[in-house]
């Protein structure tokens, strides 16, 4: 069996949107689930020195199913002195590494009424524009096969797959 893979991605939605997004998706393919909550301690950048807080964590394993040992915490830091990144942190069991993810990724994403890394004027005016976060975001959803043009929202194509419930269609 292969070591799980962790991936974290920096996102516009806020924890408990990504944490429900992934419930609504486990809950639609009959994935058995847990949730917990819990801390996390995050540096915040005061001036010139970082100061040390905590932060609340939200956390969805899957605990039976095709998605077995997907593991994702959410939480949000401030990175200045206002506003805050939502960061996703993705735990991915080794027989699901490649495509699957994938999958589960996209299915994710679809689940999002805006588009995951892309963020509006106004949350770049309380954040910050001169960040990291703006490019690292879309570099990241690039190599997981999205098109991260403006075009490429909302996702479509062919997506969910057969076999994933398609969000658009409860709305």
């Amino acid at each position: 069996m292969a070591r799980p893979r962790i991936v974290t991605l920096e996102v516009n939605i806020t924890p408990t949107q990504a944490v429900r997004a992934l419930r609504e998706l486990a809950q639609s393919a009959d994935w058995e689930w847990k949730r917990e909550e819990g801390k996390r301690l995050v540096d915040r950048m005061m001036v010139i020195m970082p100061i040390t807080n905590a932060t609340r964590t939200f956390r969805l394993a899957v605990v039976s199913g095709e998605g077995k040992g997907i593991v994702m915490t959410a939480w949000q830091e401030v990175a200045g002195s206002s506003g805050g990144i939502t960061k996703v942190e993705w735990v991915v069991p080794g027989h699901l590494t490649e495509k699957p993810f994938r999958d589960v990724l996209r299915a994710w994403c679809a689940r999002h009424p805006n588009c995951p890394w892309r963020w509006s004027f106004g949350q770049r005016s309380v954040i910050g524009f001169l960040l990291p976060v703006w490019r690292r975001s879309r570099r990241e959803f690039r190599k997981f096969g999205f098109d991260t043009k403006k075009s490429g929202w909302p996702v479509e194509a062919n997506w969910p797959p057969v076999g994933w419930p398609d969000a658009r269609e409860e709305e």
